[in-house]
């Protein structure tokens, strides 16, 4: 006998999304709209920097408009082909954010070793200017962002890139202000590694938060091992919990499903929604799945 709980989205998760959507949509119109600026700065100063901030912000824009599209996807509702809805998707556009960003970091580390070693003349004057600007503009989103629900793996992936482009036309405008007063050119190739770098670190952690939901891992609050013992302890009608599976089907949805035998006089309606009840307040699971037993657990006969 089993008993589930349904998968109800609340008032504050979609005004939540609703206004992560809004938030990304500006930014993206923000980083979309300064990257061309930042690629004619480039070309015409020879910056290394402000290419490498310019490519950056091109896979932002890709990037944020993929973060929009999957909050819109999100808001769906289920359907015959995808019965959990579109939930999962921001995960995925999350992940594929983190792998663009590994491509970019590559060609900038690329790029930069190349000019150590024969180094390039950069227009200090140009590269300056579109740099501070771009500066500005990346302020800019970020306080758009930085507002929204960080928790959201979506969410961290466009900060993070906004990041990067920040960090990279701060780098630029440090490496025009040195070019203009020591003429020293290497100092260009070397700031775009030292972004590189810590886009990399970023990337890495976005890659491995996505993963972990993706491959449907145990959420991060929650200690699988505890839930047994808290219900036998919890609830008069429970017996033994077993066969207790946990994943997520994003970073605010918690899904689980368990055996739960019973005693003999206990109702099994009943045993359901005090298991439900106390999974909601004791460990914020709010979709279960139930198997009620009461002799021995059949997956167990069929096991052996």
């Amino acid at each position: 006998m089993t008993g589930s709980h349904g998968l109800h989205g609340h008032g504050d998760h979609a005004g939540g999304r609703a206004d992560n959507a809004q938030r990304i949509f500006w930014a993206l119109i923000l980083t979309g709209g300064f990257m061309f600026a930042e690629v004619v700065g480039g070309v015409i100063s020879g910056s290394l920097a402000l290419l490498a901030d310019a490519a950056h912000m091109l896979v932002d824009t890709v990037a944020l408009l993929f973060a929009w599209i999957a909050f819109k996807l999100s808001r769906r509702p289920a359907d015959q082909s995808r019965t959990y809805g579109y939930h999962r998707f921001p995960v995925l556009a999350a992940f594929t954010n983190g792998i663009s960003l590994l491509f970019i970091v590559g060609w900038i580390f690329t790029e930069a070793a190349a000019r150590l070693v024969n180094p390039t003349d950069v227009l200090a004057g140009p590269m300056l200017v579109v740099a501070v600007l771009g500066l500005v503009v990346n302020v800019t989103a970020y306080t758009l962002l930085h507002g929204a629900d960080r928790t959201n793996l979506n969410v961290r992936g466009a900060l993070l890139h906004i990041l990067g482009d920040m960090l990279g036309s701060a780098a630029a405008a440090c490496a025009a202000l040195t070019i203009m007063a020591t003429g020293w050119m290497r100092i260009d190739p070397l700031l775009s590694i030292l972004v590189g770098l810590f886009v990399l670190r970023s990337a890495w952690f976005l890659l491995r938060d996505a993963a972990h939901v993706l491959l449907e891992g145990v959420p991060e609050q929650l200690e699988v091992q505890e839930i047994g013992p808290d219900l036998v302890a919890n609830i008069a009608a429970v017996e033994d919990v077993h066969h207790v599976h946990a994943w997520s089907l994003s970073q605010d949805r918690s899904l689980l499903t368990l055996h739960a035998k019973i005693v003999k006089d206990a109702h099994p309606d009943s045993a359901i929604a005090d298991i439900q009840a106390r999974l909601a307040r004791r460990f914020d699971i709010r979709h279960v799945t139930v198997q009620i037993e009461l002799e021995n657990c059949t997956d167990d006969a069929v096991a052996t």
